[in-house]
């Protein structure tokens, strides 16, 4: 089944007053490409949930961002410096001396300096805690997101199967112009070219030989059969339960080499119609599955 490149998935998990949140976001890239933001906590875990990322998805640029909440838990994530606190009283004491101000120094002149508090460091059984919980949260975060990048790919199948329907249906009616095609455009070389030399001077054999040549050159049969072979093979790959996206482009190359050799070949109005609508058709086809996985 084609599944899609782009998707969007989001979870929440919590325990023990830590809520953690991650958002899966990923488009169209042609290999994996990973890129985190992870709080300071977990900022050593980057491989693992890489890891994480790499068994469920194998194409696209997939974005994780993970936050951390722990307002349940009643703990800032800052405690006080005391030293700075005491030093800094100190020192407005000392200035207020120096200035001969009566006034005490208050919590509203100690807050006026920024350094007063550090991050609180996490102790070893919260930090397993916040990993335990991202863990939970990023997997059913990329359970929502594939399930979303199959939504979207089940409408790029329908697209694509449409399209290489169209493509064949062309290349029926070209097999059609060109049954029988072979003995006609012999029939027109030979009576051109004996209006144009002098009948005397012609070797038959010789001239039968060139003409053979060059309506072999003409023929398209070999061409047709290749591409509808391509079409069947793109079929297959589209109901294959794995990643198709680099088989698909293959196919649409190939596709694309027989198209513009009957196209070069065909020298009817007729045909060439045909081959326009069959490019068309296969233009769309290349533009869709950049977008499979």
């Amino acid at each position: 089944m084609i599944i899609s490149m782009t998707g969007f998935g989001r979870a929440e998990a919590s325990s023990e007053g830590i809520s953690i949140t991650v958002e899966a976001k990923s488009v169209n890239s042609r290999y994996l490409d990973i890129s985190l933001r992870l709080p300071q906590s977990i900022q050593d875990k980057e491989l693992e949930l890489k890891e994480i990322a790499q068994d469920r998805i194998s194409r696209g640029k997939l974005n994780l961002n993970v936050r951390i909440n722990k307002a349940e838990t009643g703990e800032p994530d800052v405690k006080i410096n005391p030293k700075l606190v005491a030093g800094y009283k100190q020192l407005l004491d000392r200035l207020r001396e120096a200035a001969d101000i009566k006034q005490e120094v208050t919590l509203r002149d100690l807050l006026q300096f920024n350094d007063l508090f550090i991050s609180r460091e996490e102790d070893e059984e919260t930090l397993e805690t916040i990993w335990e919980v991202t863990k939970e949260a990023t997997k059913d975060a990329l359970d929502q997101l594939i399930a979303m990048r199959k939504q979207e790919g089940k409408q790029l199948e329908n697209d694509l199967l449409k399209r290489v329907d169209q493509i064949k249906a062309k290349m029926d009616k070209v097999q059609e112009l060109t049954e029988g095609r072979a003995n006609e455009v012999r029939k027109n070389l030979l009576e051109r070219i004996h209006n144009l030399i002098d009948e005397d001077l012609v070797d038959e054999e010789r001239l039968e030989m060139e003409v053979a040549v060059l309506v072999d050159k003409m023929d398209i049969t070999e061409e047709i059969v290749r591409l509808k072979s391509h079409i069947k093979f793109f079929r297959e790959a589209i109901e294959k339960e794995e990643s198709v996206g680099r088989r698909l482009n293959f196919l649409s190359q190939e596709m694309n080499r027989e198209i513009n050799t009957i196209g070069s070949k065909a020298n009817n109005s007729e045909i060439s119609q045909h081959v326009v609508h069959a490019k068309e058709s296969l233009e769309q086809i290349k533009e869709q599955i950049q977008n499979v996985e």
